[in-house]
């Protein structure tokens, strides 16, 4: 089953009280000193945060979606959704992405068990310089995402790809959706954030129906579900809505209606359009 939500139903709070090439740049991984136990391993859900620096986003957005995944991890509501897991603590590791070469991890595999580690986390997210870099490739995060889960010290019962973006694939080894359909065979679920605040236009290839295109061709897994933000003044409020479902492991509330998956049929939006849109444009 998968969920199809609008930010205006942000009610779960309260419920839950560069060019074609370029590098990949990844932060030193924290590894503990010595092989955890499997208690001190154990968490609810290992949790990788993917998001869209692309040339598209403009800084005054990259510095609110920066914001909003910090405060998100500090509040209230968060540590109350944390403490509602089985384990009580999860693992966390953020990376930004843009062409399907350049992904840098900013914070490698995290424990948050508390206002102090989840705090710590805050507190890196925010002091990150924020960069931005060419082309917008999903299958390129998608596929920097799988490993890092073996890489990840910590074992949780659910491992979920959270992905944010304002744009279609338009770069990368292959199309979305089979980057997406290689992570779900694995047992992964893959979430999302469309960021539809701007007019679509012609210079930064963004395209209508974006929340779509995320829903038939980004997303996938069991309980997956977007997230949709539709205006500046609903990005903090829609990535802590986000973060407490992942975190929880709940399903929304009664009022969200639920879309069965429907991966069979044909998307409402082509999951290549935008490697045509390129195409067209740049004639490669």
């Amino acid at each position: 089953m998968r969920w199809w939500i609008s930010i205006g139903v942000a009610c779960l709070a309260g419920a839950l009280a560069g060019g074609d090439v370029a590098t990949v740049v990844a932060a030193p991984r924290t590894q503990p000193a010595q092989p955890l136990s499997e208690k001190e391993a154990s968490v609810d859900v290992e949790l990788i945060l993917a998001v869209d620096v692309s040339y598209s986003m403009d800084l005054d957005e990259l510095a609110i979606q920066r914001e909003g995944y910090a405060q998100a991890l500090s509040s209230r509501e968060f540590l109350q959704a944390l403490k509602s897991g089985v384990h009580g603590r999860i693992a966390v590791t953020y990376f930004e992405w843009a062409a399907s070469s350049d992904q840098k991890i900013i914070i490698p595999w995290r424990l948050i068990d508390g206002p102090e580690s989840a705090d710590a986390v805050a507190a890196e997210i925010m002091k990150t310089p924020i960069r931005r870099a060419s082309r917008t490739s999903i299958s390129g995060a998608i596929y920097f995402a799988m490993p890092l889960f073996d890489e990840n010290p910590y074992r949780g019962l659910r491992r979920v790809i959270d992905i944010s973006g304002d744009g279609p694939n338009n770069n990368g080894p292959s199309p979305v959706t089979i980057a997406r359909d290689e992570a779900v065979d694995k047992g992964i679920t893959i979430n999302g954030l469309p960021i539809m605040v701007k007019e679509p236009s012609y210079s930064t290839m963004d395209i209508e129906n974006l929340d779509l295109y995320y829903k038939d061709c980004v997303t996938g897994g069991h309980g997956s579900f977007v997230v949709t933000i539709k205006s500046r003044d609903e990005f903090k409020e829609a990535i802590r809505t986000k973060l407490l479902m992942e975190v929880a492991g709940r399903t929304p509330p009664p009022r969200i209606v639920p879309v069965a998956d429907d991966a069979d049929k044909e998307p409402r939006v082509s999951c290549t359009i935008g490697e045509k849109i390129w195409q067209d444009r740049w004639g490669r």
